[in-house]
């Protein structure tokens, strides 16, 4: 079973910078239960399908299946998806060993700005950055299939 470990972080300085590759994405929830998450994706010029497992009490773990799909199919599975499809542009930025992937969220997440990293186990060490801000690893609002059902611009703000 394939098992994705991750932690996500508000981001609070300039990475620009510090970007490798960026691509625009789009992506839309064919379910969306508590226990599992399918998504359909595109990725620059690239779809995927991708399964989704709960989440462990961190939040840092949880299941991951994905595939590689035509292009077309994608597009085509897309227009069937739960209202609330997702566009951001996605940052690639090296740090050490790994890669931080940020988002930079469009439409009604605008001004909502996070990254993710994926480790090998929840205790790995990795080189934080001083633009990475609050970790939220665990807080289901910032994930993207809670930002599809309730965008950032309709939480309460403090």
């Amino acid at each position: 079973m394939a098992q994705e470990i991750e932690r996500k972080f508000l981001v609070t300085g300039d990475f620009r910078p510090f970007v490798t590759r960026s691509a625009r994405m789009v992506q839309g929830y064919i379910s969306s239960v508590p226990e599992r998450s399918v998504r359909i994706r595109i990725y620059g010029s690239t779809g995927y399908i991708t399964i989704k497992g709960l989440g462990n009490t961190t939040g840092m773990s949880r299941y991951e299946w994905e595939r590689e799909i035509p292009l077309n199919e994608a597009e085509d599975l897309l227009k069937i998806c739960e209202p609330g499809i997702i566009e951001k542009t996605r940052y690639l930025v090296r740090t050490g060993d790994h890669t931080i992937e940020v988002d930079e969220f469009y439409g009604e997440n605008k001004g909502l700005v996070i990254a993710e990293i994926e480790l090998k186990s929840e205790s790995e060490f990795f080189e934080r950055p001083d633009w990475l801000g609050e970790e939220v690893t665990g807080d289901v609002r910032y994930y993207n299939v809670m930002l599809m059902k309730t965008p950032f611009s309709k939480w309460e703000k403090d």
